[in-house]
């Protein structure tokens, strides 16, 4: 909701807060303008990526879901799109458990080398991914681990868990220790205490993490390039190979449902942020009725 402006404020900060409104929403159109751009372009008729004089008049005719029958009925993109989500599901488990293990391990004080630690998992963040997925070229190679599954789960694993560790560290570090001695002294062992007082806390960091990296796998594409063979083609690299061999509206049509499928998931994840801030002010506030 909207806020207006303090009855203290001059014109010279009035004009400022609207100048800085201003300069945000033209950042965001800015933003967006080249995203919204692709989805008409994907019902274009005709095999251009401009906007005809029929579809500027409005024309019928000039709107075509020919673009979207291609890509169901191309075997490379079935191929792509079922790798892409098959690679990016394994990947996001894999990264959520060890980036969430490495986040309760790292709010822990008593870790030795907590900040070489930290920047060791934060590195793929940091190093250029065309260095990251040459390393992992070269390592794949000795291990026969290049154009195979395994080797593309878990590149892309290692490239999800910063993600997953930044918000998980960010969500414990509120998080008040004496819950989780409280339940050892009560008898609970340390994993059913992490599953019933730890773990429904940080669950909207782990969610917010694991969304991250399934997005970072499902958009990879210079790994791809690196590690995967023909049976692994993902949609990112059929979408690369697609702009080098043959360019049609297809992929704006891919384009567009990724950018329903993004959607999709930042309303979910909004979705469950909502519900878990309501469960766990609903039992902090059981739990200090108790106690008071």
């Amino acid at each position: 909701m909207e806020t207006a402006a303090p009855l203290y404020f001059s014109l010279w900060h009035r004009l400022g807060v609207y100048a800085i409104r201003a300069a945000a929403i033209a950042v965001l159109v800015f933003l967006l303008l080249p995203v919204l751009v692709v989805i008409p372009l994907s019902f274009n008729a005709e095999p251009f990526f401009t906007f005809t004089e029929g579809m500027l008049r409005l024309e019928p005719r000039a709107f075509s879901l020919r673009w979207y029958e291609g890509l169901l009925n191309d075997p490379n993109w079935i191929l792509a799109i079922k790798n892409s989500f098959i690679i990016a599901i394994f990947a996001t488990i894999i990264a959520t458990t060890l980036g969430t293990l490495a986040a309760v391990g790292l709010a822990s004080g008593d870790l030795p080398f907590r900040r070489l630690i930290t920047a060791m998992l934060l590195s793929p963040m940091i190093v250029p991914l065309i260095i990251i997925a040459a390393g992992i070229f070269f390592f794949y190679s000795r291990f026969n681990l290049i154009a195979t599954y395994p080797g593309v789960i878990i590149a892309h694993a290692a490239l999800g868990v910063p993600f997953v560790v930044i918000t998980v560290t960010a969500t414990l570090s509120g998080f008040d220790r004496s819950m989780y001695n409280a339940g050892l002294s009560l008898g609970a062992n340390p994993f059913r205490t992490f599953r019933d007082v730890v773990f429904p806390i940080i669950r909207p960091g782990v969610i917010s993490g694991a969304v991250f990296a399934f997005v970072t796998s499902f958009d990879e594409v210079v790994v791809i390039l690196f590690v995967a063979g023909p049976d692994q083609r993902t949609i990112p690299r059929q979408m690369f190979s697609g702009l080098r061999e043959q360019i049609n509206p297809t992929i704006l049509a891919v384009a567009t449902l990724l950018i329903v499928l993004s959607i999709a998931f930042l309303a979910t994840l909004e979705l469950l942020r909502r519900r878990s801030q309501h469960l766990y002010r609903a039992h902090g506030g059981g739990n200090q009725a108790q106690a008071a």
